[in-house]
């Protein structure tokens, strides 16, 4: 029954989304007009009202209606491969690739000077402060560091309310607020060269909130692909270069103890 009717020129996509949005948004059955004999469904009621104020200028008339370009969104687990894989596809067809954590990071290190996240964070180095005391008794530099600090904290930058939002999301998975993520997201499927050339987006979306609030905003990907990998071979990509950095920070421990030591003793003579 369904395949006898004659639907319109995008199918069972919006017209109204993809004319205005540029977007392949799904219609429903109970948003449907019919017009010159042909059903069209529409994403919304307000859509359907729009398209029958002024239908002319959503349909065909001597060409096709042009197909807005590929959305994919790749996800998957820390350590899956998303981001191999999405570099190899955007390649190949031709689109861009967005990491989106890596976006986020360069959105706040202009200010924080170094990348933030469980990832980049190293263990305080207890010695290290221990040191800079010690050397400051030894060699009475106690004035010159005061002032170095006061310099210091002066050039510090603050933050604004959306980058300490992206911050907190990158320390301890706070969710991103829907303004903050307009600011960013929106982009991606409304302006160019996104827009025309269509884009793979790597790791996004990672919760239930980010879902929704692209099905709200009316950003359907065109397909959306979840890596499924076993935990071994997660282990085994991930824990050697940890295991590295691990050993790294351990012998520098090692050899701020040694110099620590030199360091007491000079003072003792």
């Amino acid at each position: 029954k369904e395949k006898k009717r004659h639907m319109g020129d995008t199918k069972h996509f919006c017209p109204v989304s993809l004319k205005e949005n540029f977007v392949l948004y799904p219609g429903l059955y109970e948003h449907a007009a019919k017009y010159q004999e042909k059903i069209y469904y529409f994403s919304t009621s307000e859509y359907r009202d729009k398209f029958l104020k002024n239908p002319e200028e959503y349909v065909a008339h001597n060409v096709p209606i042009q197909a807005p370009p590929l959305r994919v969104c790749l996800l998957g687990t820390h350590g899956a491969g998303k981001t191999t894989c999405a570099r190899q596809i955007a390649d190949k067809l031709g689109i861009f690739h967005i990491q989106f954590e890596e976006y986020l990071q360069e959105l706040v290190l202009p200010k924080t000077k170094e990348k933030v996240g469980p990832d980049f964070d190293g263990e305080p180095e207890e010695d290290d402060n221990k040191m800079t005391i010690l050397s400051q008794e030894l060699d009475n530099f106690s004035q010159t560091m005061t002032k170095t600090e006061t310099e210091k904290s002066k050039q510090e930058v603050e933050l604004t309310d959306e980058e300490e939002a992206i911050k907190a999301n990158l320390m301890d998975n706070e969710a991103l607020p829907p303004e903050v993520l307009d600011n960013i997201v929106l982009d991606w499927w409304r302006k160019e060269p996104f827009r025309s050339t269509g884009f793979i987006l790597d790791g996004f979306p990672r919760t239930l909130d980010e879902a929704q609030y692209l099905s709200e905003r009316g950003l359907c990907p065109d397909v959306a692909v979840y890596i499924q990998v076993e935990e071994s071979d997660v282990l085994d990509r991930l824990f050697p270069p940890r295991l590295k950095k691990w050993k790294e920070r351990k012998y520098r421990k090692m050899e701020n103890k040694k110099k620590l030591k030199d360091l007491k003793t000079k003072i003792r003579v």
